[in-house]
């Protein structure tokens, strides 16, 4: 029996433009070769951050690019709680890897309730009674794990009451672009103007993630601290990828590329959702609509134990990720993360079948 995974959050083979890149890799060397083939600054590759910035609005010059976004989450995890203890807040759930990130620093990591409208403001503001963290980390569109989006009011809200008690908002957006429907919200670095929400962001689940190309947009007094982490940790970022994506978004190639990659993973997420209502409908279950992305989260029925049934159901032939892995404190003991984004579109329905017969044995 062939494994069908619900674990991998990555684009799909078919998804990447692997002849485009190839013609824009070898113009990136023929253009640039003796930059893009050495050191550059901290920062990274500037015509890059060029069109960042332009993107954005931004002056290039707050524009840091990293291995991917996380790199650069570690390095802003770094400059708040390397040596020093402080606290973060995150959404409950939330991705995983900065979970274990905070941890590893030893920061005090707070996790805030949402709900099918994303992050709960009230729940911010009452956490804020307690203290000011560092930064509240939120993934307000599409999120990992949950696959919702933050409302609009929710997310003017959340910018005032950071503005009003002078705390960081990461606002990580790799998902944002990745829509299948609905109309788009602003985000929350549009509506507050960057002084207090970081935006962040990567090229990962729109292009390709092997070129491992991310970006921050920092606040004009994070820019030089978090240049100096990147410096002292790498040097400099690789430079190839990103002249390479610099060739690929000049070229024109970005939007009609990201329409195509919709259209395959839009397919993949109507099947989830279709497979889901007819295996587990009427089951007591209940799951995220997410409007794009690449995730949805599963509430198994009452009395199922994910921990346990994530090996029987790897042994079965399916796999996922276990609710619990998503929550500071252990939570989620009862829910899946299941993404569909690498899945083939045929194995879907499959794979959801094996999860429910062995869901429907473990309550009866």
């Amino acid at each position: 029996m062939a494994p069908i995974s619900f674990a991998r959050g990555v684009p799909a083979p078919e998804c990447l433009p692997v002849d485009l890149l190839a013609e824009c890799a070898q113009a990136a060397i023929q253009r640039d070769g003796k930059t893009v083939l050495s050191y550059g600054t901290g920062l990274g590759y500037a015509p890059l951050r060029e069109w960042i910035g332009e993107r954005h609005g931004v002056d290039p010059g707050r524009v840091l690019l990293t291995n991917g976004s996380l790199q650069g989450f570690v390095y802003l995890a770094q400059h708040f709680f390397q040596g020093k203890p402080g606290r973060a807040f995150v959404e409950a759930p939330t991705y995983d890897r900065p979970l274990l990130v905070l941890k590893g620093l030893g920061a005090e990591v707070v996790g805030l309730p949402m709900d099918d409208e994303g992050l709960e403001p009230d729940a911010f503001e009452q956490a804020l009674a307690g203290g000011a963290p560092a930064f509240l980390y939120t993934i307000p569109t599409f999120q990992n794990p949950s696959g919702r989006t933050l409302s609009a009011p929710r997310r003017e809200r959340i910018v005032a009451l950071a503005r009003e008690h002078g705390v960081y908002v990461l606002e990580d957006d790799p998902y944002g672009l990745v829509r299948y429907e609905g109309e788009a919200a602003p985000t929350m670095f549009e509506l507050e103007g960057g002084e207090r929400v970081i935006y962040s962001s990567s090229f990962s689940k729109t292009v390709a993630p092997g070129l491992r190309t991310g970006y921050f947009i920092l606040p004009q007094e994070l820019v030089k601290p978090l240049e100096l982490i990147a410096s002292s940790t790498t040097i400099s970022p690789s430079l190839l990828p990103e002249a390479t994506l610099t060739e690929f978004v000049r070229a024109g190639h970005f939007a009609p590329n990201l329409e195509r990659v919709r259209g395959l993973l839009k397919a993949r997420r109507d099947a989830m959702l279709e497979a889901l209502d007819r295996h587990f409908g009427g089951t007591g279950a209940t799951w995220s609509h997410p409007e794009g992305g690449y995730f949805l989260w599963l509430d198994f029925p009452e009395g199922t134990d994910a921990d346990a049934l994530l090996p029987q159901a790897t042994e079965a032939g399916v796999t996922f990720v276990k609710g619990s892995d998503f929550f500071a404190d252990g939570q989620g003991k009862s829910s899946a993360r299941l993404a569909f984004s690498f899945v083939a579109l045929d194995e879907i329905d499959e794979g959801v079948a094996r999860l429910a017969s062995l869901v429907g044995a473990a309550v009866a």
